[in-house]
């Protein structure tokens, strides 16, 4: 270190040798080799094929099998998430087709066949099925002992099960609908209650 000449030379010396020592001296430092989890690699086995990178950018070809199949997954997603409300809505134009309005229960006098438009009914059994309006607010099913079946929304979605399955396991008993958004009294006991998503609800039941 050079000293600095003033007439208080030896003071300023010392005061910058104070100084530096005091806040240390920065030394330049060599970074660490970047951690190959951090890298895009040149290239990528997929399920969609060989996607190629140059320093971390997708080749033209690679963006366009990535586009395509995000593409087809939201498509694949919007017919996941529609096709039960399809089913649903269906299942009720057909009832409404032979004259069973909501709140009609329409007992099926035969075994299903091949000639019967549902998606996921069997034919080995005797259904009973209804589409339950619950637009003017709460609606009650009393089901009879020794059923099996399930309470679901307009999207096919599970509400509920009744019967065997259900909390009443076979000996019957009340179920209470509350409508979407319902916040009225509800009854402390004597009732399933369950609530629904949609304003209306459709459930098959199972004679056993």
């Amino acid at each position: 270190m050079v000293p600095i000449k003033s007439k208080h030379g030896m003071s300023a010396f010392l005061l910058t040798a104070t100084t530096l020592g005091g806040f240390g001296i920065a030394f330049g430092q060599t970074a660490d080799k970047i951690p190959l989890i951090l890298v895009t690699p040149d290239q990528v086995e997929s399920s969609i094929g060989t996607l190629d990178f140059k320093d971390g950018a997708p080749s033209a070809e690679t963006t366009k099998k990535v586009y395509d199949t995000l593409a087809f997954t939201r498509g694949l997603d919007a017919f996941l998430n529609s096709y039960g409300g399809a089913s649903a809505y269906a299942i009720h134009k057909g009832l409404l087709g032979i004259g069973a309005e909501d709140n009609t229960v329409t007992i099926f006098p035969e075994l299903m066949d091949s000639k019967s438009l549902f998606l996921t009914a069997n034919a080995d059994t005797v259904y009973y099925f209804s589409v339950v309006d619950l637009t003017k607010g709460p609606m009650v099913i009393e089901q009879p002992p020794k059923g099996v079946g399930t309470i679901n929304d307009m999207w096919f979605q599970w509400i509920i099960d009744i019967g065997f399955p259900g909390p009443d396991r076979g000996e019957g008993g009340r179920y209470l609908l509350l409508p979407p958004g319902y916040d009225g009294p509800v009854p402390e006991g004597g009732f399933y209650v369950a609530r629904s998503k949609t304003n209306r609800v459709c459930f098959p039941w199972l004679s056993c």
